[in-house]
């Protein structure tokens, strides 16, 4: 393969977690890790997710394309059948299967990112280098808002 590494090189020594209920505590665990809120990777009917340790690479598969509409930024977002990237604390990158309707267009997205925790917003950037930043709490699952807004209300 010309970019380096194969797919099977890629997934090599992964932890891979089969099954809809299994793969959703996965993800959710992942993005908590990370520091991301609940909601930002609303994927659907998961069969199956990995990650290698070792590289940051992780991958979640769900059964059919899926498209959400996240009201609290009123973006339509598609989600393809394999979402892939690269992770550390507070980043996805080189992400692939994520799309984002801006206009008339369908624009890959390629990063995620919290650059500042204390900001409590996340960037999206796109292959071209243009981002874009959102309150944290659009993405929040309803549980995370209410958390949120009571530390915030102490």
């Amino acid at each position: 393969m010309a970019s380096g590494r194969s797919k099977e090189d890629e997934r090599a020594g992964a932890e891979i977690v089969h099954g809809s209920e299994a793969c959703y505590r996965h993800s959710i665990d992942l993005l908590e890790e990370l520091g991301f809120p609940k909601g930002v990777l609303p994927l659907q009917d998961l069969e199956e997710c990995g990650r290698v340790k070792e590289t940051g690479f992780v991958w979640m598969k769900q059964r059919a394309p899926y498209e959400h509409f996240f009201v609290g930024t009123n973006t339509r977002v598609s989600y393809s059948t394999e979402v892939t990237a690269y992770i550390e604390k507070f980043k996805m990158k080189k992400m692939t299967g994520v799309k984002s309707k801006q206009m008339f267009l369908w624009v890959p997205i390629t990063e995620m990112s919290i650059d500042d925790p204390m900001s409590k917003k996340i960037y999206f950037k796109t292959p071209m280098g243009i981002g874009k930043s959102f309150p944290i709490t659009a993405f929040m699952s309803e549980e995370e808002k209410q958390q949120y807004l009571e530390k915030a209300n102490e």
